[in-house]
């Protein structure tokens, strides 16, 4: 008991390669990309689903977005599936988006562009 192991963990291999990750997200500014997308998604959203009966609230980080239904919403990811999105659903009526950090702005806009008929249809039924 109390004892943390670990087999990767703080090898040289790994720790090279946590370094490298950190040096691409500074260099390429991927924190400062992720806030713009992520607002860019939240406001795409927003204009479509906010106020609608069923959508209790839009809310996120960066890119770790997240759509609260009044309802559960589990099915939503095979719907959402066929339209080709990978989303999840936790706590039975919050769809959460986690896009990459490289999403372009065409790339959210499509994002939206595909869930929110997911998501109107859902709400219809």
């Amino acid at each position: 008991p109390g004892k943390h192991g670990s087999t990767f963990g703080g090898n040289p291999l790994a720790c090279a390669a946590a370094l490298a990750v950190l040096d691409v997200l500074e260099r390429d500014k991927l924190a400062d990309r992720a806030a713009r997308a992520g607002e860019l998604l939240k406001q795409l959203l927003a204009q479509s689903l906010e106020g609608r009966a069923g959508v209790k609230e839009i809310r996120g980080m960066g890119l770790l977005v997240a759509i609260e239904l009044d309802r559960p919403c589990t099915e939503l990811v095979m719907q959402a599936a066929k339209s080709k999105l990978l989303i999840n659903v936790t706590a039975d009526s919050t769809i959460r988006l986690l896009p990459p950090l490289i999403s372009s702005d065409e790339e959210i806009n499509e994002i939206a562009q595909r869930l929110i008929p997911v998501i109107e249809g859902f709400l219809e039924q």
